[in-house]
């Protein structure tokens, strides 16, 4: 084997070790791509997801679109139905009234009553009747025919009629604009109190009944009475069937609002569920309105609604506005029981007040203790006082919510006790019946 020269081993080396330089340069640079790939992957991983997650928010938001639509067909459905209810119930009553109306006018229909003094009155009669019937367009033409065979004055008769006319096609911003001028100018040529003035408020009582008025037209129809009363006498069929009248309009009104207000109710809990709270706000308070007015401040209705609204605003994070309902919830449900708040007769919260503050009264806590019981009979109390003690709590306020709860708590475990003790009762008198039956078939 030849020995190579020596100038040729260091060629070659120089040449190997140009060859591993760009070798180890070339791996470099195949370092360096895979890493720009890497992050290239990563950063398409993060795209998908992202991708994904939109994908997951638009179809969330497609399901709440949906579920938003649903709540306004049947919000829509509802107010709807509460329209309808308020006809209905109008309705309803004024035909029951009209069947009583109607018996007790027969007696007054006999031969000897159909003297040319009665006349004129005939058209009195005929409005009150078609002020309780409600009748449609068709009952109420044959209505103004029968009253074209009496003596009426022409000018009312055809205003009457075309007062008619425009209420039964819904034109109530022209008739009523029409019959208040009649009126005015009856009252400037023939004086307050005369007939004819009566008979026009009674056409306005018409058409503010054909508009759910009845507050508006109850207040016509007693200013006619008045001034039938003058002229007729308070024994006169007209008078009386006007005074009926009245009754039925100011009874129809008070159970309208009494349906109104418990739709309102309704609308308030499915405004809610939405988180529509101002409307939530405004149906209940206008509720209570409508109960405080009809029922009075002591009414479960109004104790149950004011603690629905401080409920809302509960959710709302209203605190002052929630304790001071429920505070007087409380307070108005005591005074019913035990008569008026003094320093010896206080309600419950304010003993959970003083002990939050310190101030015990043995003397107070035992009354209370004893009027128990009798608060805790009535639901919404019960409800009252949980959600006061959740909010005392949530305000801070321990030692206030345990005597809170303490007072609601023990009459609850004592129902819990009596509940078991009647169910124990119950499969004893089941088993002793059973062990009977046995004993007689054999």
């Amino acid at each position: 084997m030849e020995e190579l020269p020596l100038s040729d081993i260091v060629s070659q080396l120089k040449s190997s070790v140009r060859v591993i330089d760009s070798i180890k340069n070339e791996q470099t640079s195949v370092l360096q791509r895979n890493n720009a790939n890497d992050e290239l992957l990563v950063v398409s991983e993060y795209v998908q997801s992202a991708e994904a997650e939109k994908q997951k928010l638009r179809t969330q938001t497609k399901r709440l679109f949906h579920e938003n639509t649903w709540l306004r067909e049947e919000l829509a459905a509802l107010q709807g139905l509460h329209r309808q209810s308020e006809a209905t119930i109008a309705q309803l009553e004024e035909t029951i009234n009209q069947l009583k109306f109607a018996n007790e006018m027969q007696k007054y229909d006999g031969p000897g009553n159909h003297d040319t003094d009665m006349r004129p009155n005939k058209m009195v009669i005929n409005l009150l009747l078609m002020f309780i019937s409600g009748m449609s367009s068709s009952q109420t033409t044959v209505m103004s025919q029968i009253m074209n065979s009496y003596e009426i004055p022409a000018r009312l008769r055809t205003l009457h009629n075309l007062v008619i006319q425009y209420a039964s096609e819904g034109r109530y911003e022209v008739a009523v604009p029409l019959c208040k001028q009649a009126l005015d100018d009856l009252e400037k040529s023939s004086g307050r109190d005369h007939p004819d003035v009566a008979t026009m408020l009674n056409i306005l009582a018409l058409v503010y009944r054909d508009q759910c008025k009845f507050k508006e037209a109850a207040s016509l129809l007693n200013e006619a009475l008045v001034i039938r009363e003058k002229h007729l006498g308070p024994d006169h069929p007209a008078v009386c069937l006007g005074r009926t009248v009245v009754q039925t309009c100011i009874v129809s009104f008070f159970y309208i609002e009494l349906d109104v207000a418990k739709q309102l109710n309704n609308l308030a809990l499915l405004c809610q569920n939405q988180g529509k709270y101002e409307e939530v706000e405004r149906y209940y308070q206008r509720a209570l309105e409508i109960y405080i007015s009809s029922l009075g401040m002591n009414d479960p209705n109004v104790l149950k609604t004011k603690n629905n609204l401080a409920s809302a605003y509960l959710k709302q994070a209203k605190y002052e506005e929630a304790e001071a309902l429920y505070k007087e919830v409380l307070t108005r449900a005591h005074e019913a029981e035990f008569g008026k708040i003094s320093a010896s007769n206080k309600p419950i919260w304010m003993l959970a007040e003083d002990r939050q503050n310190g101030i015990r009264d043995v003397t107070n806590a035992n009354q209370t203790s004893l009027q128990r019981p009798a608060l805790l009979e009535n639901p919404t109390v019960a409800t009252t006082l949980r959600n006061l003690g959740a909010l005392y709590r949530r305000l801070g306020k321990f030692e206030a919510a345990e005597t809170i709860e303490e007072y609601a708590g023990r009459s609850g475990r004592n129902a819990e006790v009596i509940m078991l003790l009647l169910v124990f009762l119950c499969l004893l008198a089941t088993r002793c019946l059973g062990c009977r039956m046995r004993q007689v078939s054999y």
